[in-house]
């Protein structure tokens, strides 16, 4: 490898133009694919198969009107007293164009909706006057016949007593014609009281009729009496009039909204919004095209040309890591996302490989430069000196570069999609910085020639001079370092233990943003569950009759109104068959709540209307928990493979068992206590302030398995660096304590500057304008900052010292069946020495 890479160096040298047009070509090519191929990225992050998208696809299959996105316009007085009935109108009037738009199928005006709710609930409550009023009519009416049927029980006593004293007259004196006209005068006072009697019975009749078609209506006033209670604090317009929330409905999911339709919507109603009222989107409206970069990530790179600037003491040095760098992220970047038309990309997917890129394609063209100036200035030729520092440091940057690319593609074995769609297209960012910087690092090289060091040193030649062994460290000071370091990351890894995983919220968003304050003014007006709605479904075991829903719809509805932290239920849907009941079921705080998780974990265990099915559950907070768990469920095993495979590497590359240990328990802890510091910041709410967090809330879910790979590859770079040049010393019969400085000595200058180089990068992406992608960047420059200056610059080389040669140790038959890694090109530099006066005394090459 590294006499090829020497090749392909003094190649790329002479043939410097054909080699810078091939790269632009490739980047012209990258960006006509993504013109032509890319599509819409999307901040919905799904895992197919968790319970939360088993429900989102059976809705979709079962109620295709609910399966398309929904956002929200937040509109509120600028003055905070209520809307005019003239704003009103103009609101309406905004809305109204929006529903025009191509691929919004529905729009909400929450005016029309409010007096829709008052309508239904005045006809509910005239049904139940009418109820109290028809029961009060017949109660009188069942009084009055009561009375009249006491009145003709006593006339028909009477008439009885009178009929008896007939009779024993009868008996007494026999038949005459007296006694037989009293009998025709009892006979029709008789006749007349069954009259009565009838009429009556049909008055009775009618009235119990009138009652139990009454009563019928009753239960049926009741469930919509509970049904409007229920949803009495699902409202779009708030309590003292002042914000009102009109709702989108788009015709395709959300990772499949073209930005054009979502620019319009925001377009046109800020456009329409009525003087006096501003207007805010959620972030399925205001998410729009993602861009990849901003001042904060500007500032970023900038500080990262000071150092180089610093460093390598000219402005044209200074500039070619920086210049190369961007020409692999444009490259990468555009490249990935033609691809976005093809698969469901985050909108984090591109940053991060873009993030990742700039920060390495800097160092490695950086390990590259700073060995070719070393080499120029002890006189070499300038195309062997490029071809040497390809073949050597070179070497170095593809093996590293390599290191990083396999922990990332390895997150492919997670077996979560967008996880390993990122883990790709990231290691496909670190591809196109390695070759970047073994060829267009080359090519410019050979076209600068002596140009690349400073004017006082393009005519020096300064041969390489004998030196005495650094002395080393003290044995206290050495466990000083070691107890101090490892005690300072324990400290800041102690928050991770509490560490909460969810996904961003509107809440996440930048103070300044529509998002946030879209998010922040519901949440005030209607209550931050109102941000977070969960969509319940409820099997039931046989279909239910349209009669019949209001009914079951209310008695189910009553069940989950029970649960504790549920301030709001209301029925959405069912399918055809009327199997399946959908409500919608406002918790009592937000998507990010403890109360909320506990309150899906509730549900799913809750038994539907008394039967033996449960209820499932989709939304925000449901998503959150199932991500989460499937990720921790992920991340033992990526870390196993992670950790096996810095081993392997570690042991080939220094025939060690102790340095794979070190530097394997180090990364271990500069991973936990980038994780500390993450919770500590972005949960916790430590310098909320410096750090631009708005409302500290759970880490984001795949933070720590992204971290994992992303920070493995970073440490085994600062070690492969740093531990080469005590390796190499080392062989060169240098003592084993004084080997550790020497190396130390050799490497901390280039490691200082490239971790401060990435840490001001990755720092830049604290500030981005994605909520996704700042507690990503906090985590990877914090990590850098703690393991390149704590672990691989203090407490590796103070573990190395105490061991002794007891660090280079290695069973014999292990190291005949490990592979020769030559990292350092070592063999290629005996092969071409390339300096006038000798051959050049192997020194450690830089290989982040």
């Amino acid at each position: 490898m590294a006499e090829m890479l020497y090749r392909l160096g003094k190649f790329a040298a002479h043939r410097a133009w054909l080699v810078i047009g091939a790269w632009l070509a490739a980047l012209g090519l990258a960006v006509g694919a993504f013109l032509t191929f890319g599509g819409t990225l999307t901040e919905a992050i799904e895992i197919p198969g968790t319970p939360t998208a088993e429900v989102t696809d059976r809705l979709a299959e079962e109620l295709p009107a609910a399966s398309g996105a929904t956002g929200r316009v937040v509109f509120v007085s600028t003055d905070g007293s209520a809307l005019t009935d003239e704003q009103q109108a103009g609101i309406g009037d905004a809305l109204a164009q929006v529903a025009e738009i191509d691929g919004v199928v529905m729009v909400n005006d929450p005016f029309a909706t409010e007096a829709q709710r008052a309508e239904q609930a005045a006809k509910v409550a005239e049904g139940e006057k009418q109820v109290t009023d028809g029961r009060a009519q017949l109660d009188a009416g069942q009084q009055q016949l009561d009375d009249g049927q006491a009145q003709l029980d006593a006339g028909r006593a009477q008439l009885d007593a009178a009929q008896a004293q007939l009779d024993a007259t009868v008996a007494a004196v026999g038949q005459n014609p007296q006694t037989e006209a009293g009998q025709a005068e009892l006979d029709a006072q008789k006749a007349a009281l069954d009259a009565q009697q009838a009429e009556i019975d049909a008055q009775q009749a009618t009235i119990d009729q009138n009652r139990a078609q009454l009563e019928a209506q009753a239960p049926q006033l009741a469930d919509a009496r509970a049904l409007l209670d229920m949803a009495s604090e699902i409202r779009f317009v708030s309590g003292d009039g002042s914000t009102a929330v009109g709702t989108v409905s788009f015709e395709l999911p959300q990772h499949e909204i073209p930005d054009a339709t979502k620019e319009a919507v925001e377009s046109a109603i800020t456009a329409a919004t009525p003087e006096g009222v501003t207007a805010d989107f959620s972030a399925e409206i205001a998410q729009g095209s993602i861009s990849l970069g901003g001042t904060a990530e500007a500032v970023g790179v900038l500080v990262a040309g000071i150092v180089l600037v610093v460093m390598l003491g000219t402005f044209v040095a200074a500039g070619l890591p920086l210049l190369n760098a961007l020409v692999g992220v444009g490259v990468a970047a555009a490249a990935s996302m033609a691809f976005s038309g093809a698969v469901q990309m985050t909108s984090v997917t591109p940053v991060l490989g873009a993030m990742l890129g700039l920060a390495v394609g800097i160092d490695y063209t950086l390990f590259i430069l700073n060995r070719h100036r070393r080499q120029l200035k002890m006189g070499m030729d300038v195309h062997e000196s490029v071809g040497l520092a390809n073949g050597t440091s070179g070497n170095a940057v593809v093996f590293a570069g390599t290191t990083v690319l396999i922990a990332l593609l390895g997150l492919n074995l997670t077996g979560i999609g967008f996880l390993g769609l990122m883990g790709t297209v990231a290691a496909f960012s670190i591809l196109v910085a390695v070759l970047v910087a073994i060829t267009l690092t080359p090519a410019m090289l050979g076209l600068l020639g002596r140009r690349i060091l400073p004017k006082k040193h393009r005519d020096e030649t300064t041969a390489p001079v004998a030196h005495e062994p650094a002395k080393p460290i003290g044995n206290g000071r050495a466990w000083i370092s070691i107890v101090a370091g490892i005690g300072v990351l324990v400290v800041i890894a102690l928050p991770a233990l509490s560490m909460r995983l969810g996904l961003p919220t509107g809440a996440s968003e930048p103070v300044e943003s529509t998002q946030y304050r879209a998010y922040t003014a519901v949440s005030k007006a209607f209550g931050a569950g109102v941000n977070g709605p969960l969509v319940v479904v409820a099997d039931v075991p046989e279909p239910v009759s349209e009669d019949e829903l209001v009914s079951v719809q209310a008695r189910i509805g009553g069940q989950l109104m029970e649960q504790t932290d549920v301030v709001a239920v209301a029925p959405v849907g069912t399918n055809d068959e009327r199997d399946m009941l959908v409500f919608q079921v406002v918790p009592a705080n937000g998507p990010d709540s403890e109360t909320t998780t506990e309150l899906v974990h509730t549900l799913r265990a809750l038994a539907v209307d008394g039967g033996e099915g449960t209820f499932a559950v989709a939304g925000n907070a449901s998503a959150d928990i199932d991500i989460s768990e499937k990720l921790a469920d992920a991340l033992p095993v990526y870390l196993a493979v992670v950790i096996g495979l810095s081993i392997f590497i570690l042991i080939a590359v220094f025939r060690s068992f102790l340095v794979p240990i070190v530097a394997t328990g180090g990364f271990v802890l500069s991973l936990f206590a980038a994780m500390g510091g993450v919770t500590a910041v972005y949960q916790w709410g430590w310098f909320a302030d410096v750090f631009g967090v708005s409302n500290p809330g759970p880490v984001l879910s795949f933070l720590p398995t992204l971290l994992v790979g992303i920070l493995f590859g970073l440490a085994m770079d600062y070690q492969l660096f740093l531990t080469s040049g005590m390796r190499e010393a080392y062989a060169h019969g240098i003592p084993a304590r004084n080997a550790v400085m020497e190396g130390l000595h050799a490497g901390r200058a280039v490691v200082t500057a490239a971790g401060i180089i990435m840490i001001s990068v990755f720092g830049g992406f604290i500030f981005s304008h994605l909520a996704v992608i700042r507690p990503l960047g906090f985590a990877l420059a914090f990590g850098v900052l703690l393991d390149a200056f704590v672990v691989r610059m203090l407490i590796m080389p103070a573990v190395l010292h105490l061991a002794g040669d007891k660090a280079w140790w290695l069973p014999s038959w292990i190291d005949r069946v490990m592979p020769d890694v030559d990292v350092e090109g070592a063999k290629l530099e005996r092969r071409h020495p390339g300096i006038p006066g000798g051959t050049p005394t192997p020194e450690p090459t830089p290989t982040a």
